[in-house]
């Protein structure tokens, strides 16, 4: 496949070692639970086997982005698939690490996984993707269904993205305001990560022959961002110092404003809205990850400046009737643990990417491998027939050579189809029914660029 990059494995230093939670839970304690969960895909085996080790970390109690949905899921599932005797007869051993959004943390994790025989990272969040890839390409580790919100994770021959990351979505959000929005500005971080969104959003935008976003950088972990608000509303002709207040609760026909900060979102929105009330309404957008159900209910639902916004996300609304296995296991087996919301695209990016782990155990041991090894999954990965069916939420998925798709710097996407949503009434909805497929559109970004 041409423009196809693979990264090669690295010399990694020994790293200190970190806090990790590990979660083995089978047997009379919550045999009773079992009943709950009879309906739901999977079954266990009576016969004993080695049990399997797998990790996920995710950032916890930072200033910036914190996702600790996505651990607390991978132990709530640990928890539901050992009370069904494993998978396959296989107990889910699930450690867990805090990445604390910190180049070295997220090093000290991926160590830590290949120190304590991990065979694979498991639906996992990081913005460090060659400080822990390296660790784990040493030890030919597979990083299965990460959030997506590094490079390495569509670069590296041992990743496996259940989702095209945070450009699909971006390519995708572009796409979804081109149909109304003639001017748009775009806030975003001024960090690595967030240099890349302009470009595509701006794919999407010109897919639809719109003129490019005005970038407007903001700090990653701000608290007030009330002169990105007014740089925002000035890029897009609706100032009300422009405007004046005699057009205050009017509209600014053709002006969009789309953010996109991690958990700083709700701390953009905040400015917005009272900036916005001395000045004409403009349309505001996001990605979900940045914006969700928790977030529309803080800032007012309805009568927040949430409402009518486009929000492009990788997954069905969370009301869709496909997430109810995963709703099931959260309140049958996280036990009231407040960190996880079926709603957030973390815990949903965890959901499926165990359940790529354990279609992948059982199609080992239909074929009669007992050894459950990272070299093992890692073959299944790379030449399995079999592609894995998540119940809806997303395409099928399989990651041969073949099922790799041409978009330039994200060699390893196999899955770029997104879901547009809007904000009606203070509930995140389907905007339109089923997928929609960015690959041509993040194809385009290149040619353009």
């Amino acid at each position: 496949m041409t423009g196809r990059r693979r990264s090669s494995p690295r010399p990694f230093k020994h790293a200190p070692a970190v806090a990790i939670a590990s979660t083995v839970l089978c047997g009379a304690a919550i045999a009773s639970l079992v009943s709950a969960c009879g309906s739901l895909p999977g079954s266990g085996d009576s016969g004993e086997k080695e049990p399997i080790t797998v990790m996920t970390w995710a950032p916890e109690d930072t200033k910036a982005t914190n996702m600790p949905g996505m651990p607390a899921m991978a132990q709530a599932y640990a928890r539901w698939v050992n009370s069904r005797g494993g998978i396959r007869g296989h107990h889910l051993r699930v450690l867990t690490c805090n990445e604390r959004n910190d180049s070295v943390a997220a090093a000290q994790c991926g160590q830590r996984a290949a120190d304590e025989g991990a065979v694979a990272v498991v639906g996992s969040y990081s913005q460090f993707g060659r400080q822990f890839m390296s660790p784990l390409e040493v030890k030919g580790i597979p990083f299965v269904g990460g959030y997506g919100a590094s490079d390495e994770e569509f670069q590296s021959p041992l990743s496996y993205p259940v989702n095209g990351g945070q450009a699909s979505l971006l390519a995708g959000n572009g796409r979804q305001l081109a149909g109304d929005c003639k001017r748009v500005a775009l806030v975003r971080p001024d960090s690595i990560q967030g240099d890349q969104m302009p470009s595509l959003l701006n794919s999407g935008l010109q897919s639809g022959s719109r003129r490019p976003a005005k970038d407007i950088k903001a700090p990653e972990d701000g608290t007030d961002y009330s002169s990105q608000v007014t740089r925002a509303l000035d890029a897009v002709g609706a100032d009300p110092a422009v405007y004046g207040t005699a057009r205050a609760g009017g509209k600014a026909p053709g002006a969009c404003v789309a953010a996109s900060l991690g958990d700083h979102t709700d701390a953009f929105f905040d400015a917005f809205r009272r900036l916005q009330e001395d000045g004409p309404k403009v349309r505001v957008a996001s990605v979900l990850g940045s914006v969700g159900q928790a977030l529309l209910n803080r800032t007012g639902g309805a009568s927040g400046p949430l409402e009518g916004a486009d929000i492009t996300g990788w997954y069905p609304a969370a009301a869709d009737p496909r997430w109810k296995p995963m709703r099931r296991v959260i309140t049958d087996y996280a036990f009231d643990d407040n960190r996880i919301d079926p709603a957030d695209q973390g815990v949903q990016t965890t959901w499926i990417a165990y359940t790529v782990l354990r279609a992948l155990i059982e199609e080992l041991d239909d074929q009669g491998v007992e050894d459950i090894s990272a070299h093992a999954l890692q073959t299944a990965l790379d030449h399995g027939d079999r592609a894995i069916d998540t119940g809806g939420l997303t395409p099928k998925l399989r990651w041969r050579e073949d099922d790799m798709l041409a978009v330039q710097d994200f060699p390893r996407i196999v899955n770029a189809m997104v879901t547009y949503q809007v904000v009606r009434n203070g509930e995140l909805v389907a905007a339109q029914h089923g997928f929609v497929n960015v690959t041509r559109t993040m194809e385009r970004r290149h040619t353009d660029d």
